[in-house]
């Protein structure tokens, strides 16, 4: 069974590729817009603890 980290690393051309994994533009476009998800998700991330960061001050 493969890690949720694993693949976020694939994702983001970290880890090294499955070869066993399909190579079509479906599968492509998929992680594309993972990879974009994930971004945002962190982006949020970083704004929410500067938020809570300021509102402490």
């Amino acid at each position: 069974m493969k890690s949720i980290w694993q693949q976020i690393l694939r994702y983001f051309y970290i880890g090294k590729k499955d070869p066993n994994a399909p190579k079509t533009r479906y599968v492509a476009m998929m992680h594309g817009m993972n990879r974009i998800s994930i971004l945002l998700f962190l982006i949020a991330l970083v704004v929410l603890v500067v938020r809570l960061l300021r509102k402490q001050n």
